[in-house]
């Protein structure tokens, strides 16, 4: 059988990573991570993948021919975080785009067949879409042919409605075909909160439980629930101070502080924090921040409490035996910054049809 090597830059905990190791044609054999802690992470649920823990600039030729040890890299995946795009020039790629600059000149060392590009849609608007335009310039310098498409996690079985842009490159003709929604209008029902963190016990501020109390099963939890000894991990709430309790307590389900009596109303923040999640619905783009009831819309529906990490994994699709490494905060990052795993899954399925179908031409 035919494997396909693969290399993930700014890997992150390994979110993209996760659809591809699940299907026995693609193997990866290598990534790149800055930071040292979610490098950590990503090693711990990838064992057998080399990892370069350090600034992508210096992963020279000779650093990578000998991490890979006479291997071709066939794809890679991965996209610089979209602050590296903010200080690019109108009219070319210039030294301060540096995490791009790498990017392409570790795709203009090892050649690989296929590239597959993830960032943030507002890269798309930036420089008054400009910027985006550059960008595929730079990739089509190299002989790749493009297609790219802006995809909804929520379409794809993952309980958030989290946007992200995938720009895939071919060396040669381009047969990639973008994924189908499986959830939606006339498809499965979107996966909903309840569905997704509803057999996990029930929690108030500050509280501790590391033990399943629902056998709860919908396609969601089959997917997420791996533990068959009933122990559940992550799954501490926050303690907050006994005003904030009391505003998410006030708080009806999808309410904001604009909703909260005048007494009670904090005075500062947007209008989307302060606020809660919807039981029967999707969770809004979650980011780091998914536990901060005064950065963004997070407090749990059901609880009336900030999410714990166990929850924020559960809404990125991570499995329940998926491991992150380092301080509550650092985990959150790495959570929030992440590819949803269910999400990769189906662009990993759909490429493996193309590599198929070149194989039989």
């Amino acid at each position: 059988m035919l494997k396909y090597n693969i290399l993930d830059l700014f890997s992150g905990v390994g979110g993209l990573s996760y659809g591809f190791s699940k299907l026995e044609n693609f193997n990866v054999i290598l990534a790149n991570e800055i930071e040292k802690d979610i490098s950590i992470a990503y090693k711990m649920n990838y064992p057998d993948v080399k990892m370069l823990n350090c600034d992508i600039s210096d992963i020279t030729e000779e650093v990578l021919l000998s991490s890979l040890q006479g291997e071709k890299v066939d794809i890679i995946i991965g996209g610089p975080p979209c602050q590296s795009y903010s200080t690019l020039g109108k009219r070319k790629m210039d030294k301060r785009a540096k995490l791009f600059i790498e990017y392409k000149r570790i795709l203009k060392i090892l050649k690989p067949q296929v590239f597959i590009f993830e960032n943030v849609v507002g890269i798309l608007s930036m420089d008054k879409g400009n910027l985006f335009k550059e960008i595929q310039k730079e990739f089509e310098e190299l002989g790749y042919s493009l297609k790219y498409k802006v995809l909804n996690a929520v379409d794809y079985g993952v309980p958030q409605y989290r946007e992200r842009v995938f720009l895939v490159g071919i060396n040669g003709e381009n047969n990639f075909n973008y994924p189908s929604p499986t959830h939606g209008e006339n498809l499965k029902n979107y996966v909903s909160l309840k569905d997704a963190i509803g057999d996990l016990p029930i929690l108030k501020s500050g509280q501790k439980k590391d033990f399943y109390e629902k056998n709860i099963s919908n396609g969601f939890l089959d997917f997420v629930r791996k533990d068959e000894n009933n122990i559940l991990t992550e799954h501490s709430a926050p303690k907050n101070g006994e005003h904030l309790v009391k505003i998410m307590e006030t708080l009806k389900d999808g309410e904001s502080k604009e909703d909260l009596p005048e007494e009670i109303r904090p005075k500062s923040g947007y209008k989307n924090t302060y606020a809660k999640l919807w039981w029967e619905k999707p969770s809004t783009t979650i980011t780091r921040n998914f536990a901060c009831p005064s950065s963004s819309r997070c407090i749990h529906p059901r609880d009336s409490r900030a999410m714990t990490i166990r929850e924020g994994a559960r809404l990125q699709s991570f499995p329940d035996d998926y491991i992150f490494y380092g301080s509550d905060t650092m985990k959150k990052l790495e959570i929030g910054n992440a590819v949803p795993p269910l999400l990769s899954i189906a662009i990993a399925n759909e490429l493996l049809k193309v590599l198929n179908k070149k194989i039989t031409e």
